[in-house]
């Protein structure tokens, strides 16, 4: 008996091996992001996707049972975040915060904002209210990851302490702190979006396709993060397979950008496409317009981009939106002491003033766009020239889902 008992606290219920621990314990923790990813961010942050209650239920139960977290409170403060994105309301951005505080102790900035009841009543609408998440689920949060301590005790024997303790690690460490953190401060950007998320991977693998924050923070309600040729998302993946099989219905994807030759003045199609794409028409113009007359003032000049830091280079993109009051006021004189280029960014700058007047209605607002795409071509600057030629094209492609 007493054999029999040192051998279950040992080795477990199963007798595993090593390989059998690392294995259930990767497959638990995917199991935990994909809930995450595909629950509580895609269905019911964003409302991109419905989900069968067969599939609902069962990861509401994993992420309570793993993570201790609470739906409407994951769904408040992530719709806080996206509508006070890199500001001091923003529960958690490296920007405001700094990189080390997100990235270290993105829980303690989590367990502060949910404590913050206002959060929830202006954005944790929706959520579930059922009898399970009255009584269960919000009623006892810690309950769930105590009852996963005995259950992977009981599985794996003593080895199983460990692996709870690796398991209440995965969403502290790859979504509180790396997606959190790194994707607003290290990696490559799609768009020119008015905060600074990143993609960290094009492969959205280990994380679920979260790794695509960059894509995500330009079509926050599509339900697939992934937007170019190169890009993987694994969370997309696992939600067609679940469409296929009527488990789930997506309901919004990011729509796809048409040009159409020889519109010779924008209209409705025009307009609707540039405010849907807005992101994707300032990375159009930077690309289109101010990396090569940047290229060609700097030569024709006679000096250098290295002049600059690296930093207000990297600021070029988007004007210096986020430098600080010197260094904007630096960037500001070295592109005044290039005339074309200055002129070039205080189009760029009236063309995002554009933008801004949809609570003028639409009307006004494509007025202002043909007057923009009219001053333009008679600017007598090439590359503007072609810019309007190509944005007065821009349409929506139909999308399937």
């Amino acid at each position: 008996m007493e054999n029999s008992l040192f051998a279950w606290a040992s080795e477990g219920l199963f007798g595993n091996s090593w390989l059998l621990v690392v294995g259930a314990f990767l497959l638990m923790a995917k199991a935990t992001l994909l809930s995450v990813t595909i629950y509580l961010h895609r269905c019911q942050a964003h409302r991109a996707v419905n989900l069968h209650p067969l599939v609902s239920h069962p990861m509401r139960f994993w992420l309570w049972f793993t993570t201790a977290m609470v739906t409407q409170d994951w769904v408040a403060i992530h719709r806080k975040h996206h509508a006070r994105c890199e500001t001091a309301e923003d529960p958690h951005s490296p920007q405001v915060l700094g990189i080390n505080k997100v990235l270290f102790h993105g829980v303690t900035l989590y367990q502060s904002a949910r404590k913050d009841r206002t959060i929830h009543a202006q954005f944790g609408h929706g959520t579930p209210t059922d009898w399970l998440e009255r009584h269960v689920y919000s009623r006892f949060p810690g309950l769930g990851p105590s009852l996963l301590l005995f259950a992977d005790i009981g599985v794996f024997g003593v080895i199983g302490i460990t692996v709870w303790a690796l398991q209440m690690l995965v969403v502290p460490v790859l979504a509180a702190g790396v997606i959190n953190g790194l994707g607003h401060w290290w990696g490559y950007r799609n768009f020119e979006t008015d905060d600074r998320a990143t993609n960290i991977s094009p492969w959205g693998l280990i994380i679920a396709g979260e790794e695509l924050h960059n894509n995500h923070h330009a079509f926050p309600s599509s339900a697939r993060f992934a937007l170019r040729r190169f890009e993987f998302d694994i969370g997309w993946a696992v939600l067609r397979v679940l469409a296929f099989l009527r488990l789930a219905k997506i309901l919004r994807v990011a729509p796809k950008l048409d040009i159409r030759p020889n519109i010779q003045m924008p209209d409705t199609d025009t307009l609707r496409a540039v405010l849907v794409h807005r992101f994707q028409v300032m990375t159009d113009y930077f690309r289109i317009v101010v990396a090569p007359s940047l290229r060609e003032d700097v030569a024709g000049a006679g000096t250098s981009l290295k002049s600059l830091p690296g930093r207000m280079r990297r600021a070029l993109k988007d004007h210096g939106r986020w430098l600080k009051p010197e260094q904007q006021q630096r960037l500001d004189s070295w592109i005044a002491a290039h005339p074309n280029l200055a002129t070039i960014y205080d189009y760029r700058r009236r063309l995002r003033e554009v933008f801004d007047r949809t609570s003028q209605g639409s009307d006004a607002t494509l007025e202002a766009l043909r007057e923009w795409c009219a001053e333009a071509e008679r600017s007598g600057i090439r590359a503007l020239e072609e810019f309007s030629a190509r944005l007065k094209g821009y349409s929506l492609q139909p999308v399937r889902i």
